[in-house]
């Protein structure tokens, strides 16, 4: 654990001079101010104040006309936040910068129960009471666009030029034409303590794909948030844009977000989900089984946006049941037989426009309840999960209306992430929802102004 005069040596014998702090809203933004370097010392102890409207608007700052923790009803207070010393980060493109990450508080100093940090820290608590410490690696799809925030206006965000053209996944060519951002991701994500296993092109024009390195769920779940916004940084100074929509385009597969996940002893030597033969051990059947579960239920979570929703459909590289599988890319969990450190499942449901904190809060709390309650999981399918027979797995909500009546609805998924925390966040899908039905789209344009 971190302490001040720690901070105050690194800081000294690496020239810092800046410092930024900030925190992950609902939709998994990065929200934060620099700060002088004078009250970033006197927050350490006494924490700072943040305007709570960060979780009261979207992700286009308008705010919500429907939820219950603040609004124009409140006035938009601040919230107590209080630096997490330990999320330290040296920031590769700024010179001389800093930044930690907040964890907001309540005013008897709990954790705000609707902060996306503070839902997985519940979790993870848990899991930790039961004597397991959970491991995760977050792997993401993106789009790259040779576009700038002033271009995609211009051209309204249609016939976008990507960084390279064609369907060319795992192209060493391609990679290496580009080499000074392949570089640059893979070098400056390493100085901000992301280290990237594996970083190729994906079938898509301008489409890569990286998979970070497992570690404890909290960091974890830091190192894929900070990977989405610094990413789109290092884009930003290279004139490229990157996108993590779920399905930009109706003519290519979606954008994943997969997760890995395995669950450890306290002493961190042994996985317990390496089992015998190649199969899960019990404890991860069961941790499947929980997933399995309530993944309808959780399905608002791991899948936040309208847009999420064009990614799940038949023969497109994500599933659209709560299926598994040893090694099956077509299932929603995928039973990975590694060795006695890899053994794991990966949660294959997940996209790469959801907030990483909840999408892992989600999807552990439901291994965790399967683990409780010894949840045997379904026969795994050993062809394509869209071919499974009817009956033998639950179909997955297929828009966001309908993953939001369910977590609504859901007294399991209340019991394990929070009351506040799941009305808040269906508050905030509803008023999605209602901002997308009553929009025009281009495709109601084209369909009907001549014709009909």
């Amino acid at each position: 654990m971190a302490n001040a005069d720690q901070i105050r040596a690194q800081f000294e014998r690496d020239g810092i001079r800046k410092v930024k702090v900030g925190a992950f809203d609902i939709d998994g933004i990065f929200r934060g101010k620099y700060i002088s370097m004078d009250k970033f010392y006197s927050s350490i102890d006494g924490g700072f104040g943040f305007c709570d409207v960060v979780f009261g608007w979207d992700s286009n700052d308008t705010l919500y006309d429907n939820v219950t923790y603040t609004g124009w009803h409140t006035g938009y207070p601040d919230a107590h936040a209080s630096i997490d010393l330990d999320s330290l980060r040296i920031v590769p493109w700024e010179p001389n910068t800093a930044l930690f990450l907040g964890d907001f508080h309540q005013k008897d100093g709990s954790p705000l129960p609707i902060a996306p940090r503070q839902v997985l820290q519940r979790v993870i608590a848990k899991a930790e009471k039961m004597g397991l410490v959970p491991i995760s690696a977050n792997e993401y799809e993106y789009f790259i666009f040779d576009e700038t925030p002033h271009s995609i206006r211009e051209k309204g965000f249609r016939n976008l030029k990507p960084l390279s053209p064609g369907m060319f996944g795992y192209s060493i060519q391609r990679a290496s034409s580009h080499a000074d951002f392949v570089h640059a991701v893979i070098d400056q994500m390493a100085v901000y303590g992301i280290e990237i296993e594996g970083m190729h092109t994906e079938t898509g024009p301008g489409v890569y794909e990286c998979a970070i390195k497992y570690g404890p769920a909290l960091k974890a779940a830091d190192d894929a948030a900070l990977f989405k916004t610094g990413i789109k940084e290092i884009c930003a100074r290279m004139d490229l844009i990157a996108s993590f929509m779920a399905k930009p385009s109706d003519k290519l597969p979606g954008c994943s977000g997969h997760i890995h996940q395995s669950l450890w002893d306290a002493d961190m030597q042994r996985n317990l989900f390496h089992g015998a033969d190649g199969e899960p051990s019990e404890m991860a059947r069961h941790f499947i089984g929980g997933q399995l579960a309530l993944m309808p239920d959780m399905m608002c979570l791991i899948g936040p946006t309208i847009n999420s929703y064009k990614r799940t459909i038949p023969n497109t590289w994500a599933p659209t049941s709560a299926s598994w599988g040893h090694e099956n890319r077509t299932t929603a969990l995928r039973w990975i037989a590694g060795g006695p450190k890899s053994s794991r499942v990966e949660y294959r449901l997940a996209s790469a426009d959801g907030n990483p904190y909840l999408a892992l809060a989600a999807s552990l709390a439901s291994g965790l309840y399967g683990i409780e309650h010894k949840i045997e999981p379904p026969p795994p399918i050993q062809r394509s999960a869209y071919t499974a027979p009817a009956g033998m797995y639950e179909p997955l909500p297929h828009t966001l209306e309908v993953a939001a009546e369910r977590l609504a609805k859901s007294e399991i998924a209340r019991e394990l992430l929070g009351d506040a925390f799941v009305t808040h966040f269906v508050e905030t899908r509803q008023w999605e929802v209602r901002q997308y039905n009553q929009a025009v789209t281009t495709w109601e344009l084209e369909r009907y102004m001549e014709v009909i």
